[in-house]
């Protein structure tokens, strides 16, 4: 099949896999120094001894993405599969030789030629799929199923729906509840500014942290599963396909919690999530969003916007137990080092990009009304 030609967000997300990795492979940016080695040492240095498989399988996945997105962003740039491939594999190889070189100025990180070999891998598995997805006319397909499933203005939303998921893998301390950053900031703010204690204990006495009524936290959780519903039912054309998406958020949530779950406290403690308040709150929220599949996009939008400000407002009212405050701090050591603040940085944003794109499709959909 001919290669397609066409502006392309391959380019843009091809730079946010590079930003992505280059977080995770410096994380946490702090006590940078010579240690009087070359940077490049670690190509001749003895293997490491010791190999998890978790880091192996996250060198080799982490850059799959990126050889995939070089390539298919060559393909819609109409070059051939070979040049395409070849960029995805260098383009990998290079930054994660870079990478290596910078952790030899991390006493916290260590380089290894493995990590550089597996993250060279996987870009080229990226890159080999890319190609093959695009001999075998799936990347058309999905041109097409585009065209008949979603608006054309849907590029932000697609983004924001891809996010929500893996937003939802770091710990809250309600079910679903993104966008809990009340106690982070205020400590913040102690620590950056320890002499404003009165304006603190002001803001401490307003938010007046405590549990949630059993009710509260069950339509904190509705909320929050109706949101993300509404938010792909205000791009979907067809009240049929947004009967799927809505199914499909539902699934996209339990497996989010569940993978979370697992890798957090082990395979026997994966569905102690699953109670009878989060079963209700969850088959609220879907039975919610299924009364709505039929109304315009403008008024899907307007009511995610005042659901989600609403659950904004219940989930920064919470406290974080200790147990909760244990849990984070599981992500934030061992093997989750890597990915501790970028998971963090996505359950506490993504609420907030949700409300900046409605208020902004809102605006230019009244623009748009008003030049025609």
């Amino acid at each position: 099949m001919k290669p397609l030609q066409r502006r392309t967000t391959a380019w843009p997300l091809a730079w946010l896999c590079v930003l992505v990795i280059c977080y995770a492979s410096l994380y946490p940016f702090e006590d940078w120094r010579n240690q009087d080695i070359a940077p490049w040492s670690f190509v001749s240095a003895p293997w490491p001894k010791y190999q998890t498989a978790f880091d192996m399988g996250s060198n080799l996945l982490g850059y799959m993405p990126l050889g995939f997105w070089l390539s298919l962003a060559m393909l819609r740039s109409a070059k051939p599969r070979w040049a395409a491939v070849l960029l995805g594999f260098v383009g990998a190889l290079g930054l994660s030789f870079l990478m290596e070189c910078s952790q030899s100025y991390l006493p916290q990180r260590v380089p290894s030629q493995v990590d550089w070999m597996l993250n060279s891998v996987g870009g080229l598995t990226g890159a080999v799929l890319s190609a093959w997805l695009e001999r075998r006319g799936w990347l058309y397909r999905w041109v097409q199923f585009r065209k008949r499933w979603l608006q054309p203005h849907a590029s932000g939303s697609l983004v924001l729906m891809v996010l929500w998921p893996l937003a939802l893998l770091f710990p809250t301390p309600v079910f679903l509840g993104l966008g809990n950053v009340t106690e982070k900031l205020l400590a913040m703010l102690q620590e950056w500014w320890p002499q404003a204690t009165l304006p603190i204990q002001l803001l401490q006495t307003l938010f007046s942290f405590a549990p949630l009524p059993t009710w509260v936290e069950m339509l904190s959780i509705a909320g929050s599963l109706s949101v993300a519903a509404l938010l792909g039912m205000a791009v979907v054309r067809e009240p049929w396909q947004r009967l799927s998406w809505v199914s499909l958020v539902v699934v996209l949530a339990l497996l989010s919690n569940t993978l979370s779950a697992s890798v957090t406290y082990g395979p026997e403690h994966t569905f102690f999530w699953l109670t009878p308040l989060t079963a209700a709150g969850l088959g609220l929220g879907w039975l919610s969003a299924l009364l709505l599949v039929r109304l315009p996009a403008e008024v899907l939008i307007r009511t995610m916007l005042l659901i989600q400000t609403a659950v904004l407002c219940l989930v920064n009212l919470v406290p974080s137990s200790t147990y909760f405050a244990q849990t984070v701090q599981t992500w934030e050591q061992g093997k989750f080092i890597r990915f501790h603040g970028l998971t963090e940085w996505l359950s506490w944003g993504w609420p907030f990009a949700l409300l900046v794109w409605g208020v902004l499709h809102l605006v230019s959909d009244s623009r748009h009304t008003e030049a025609t």
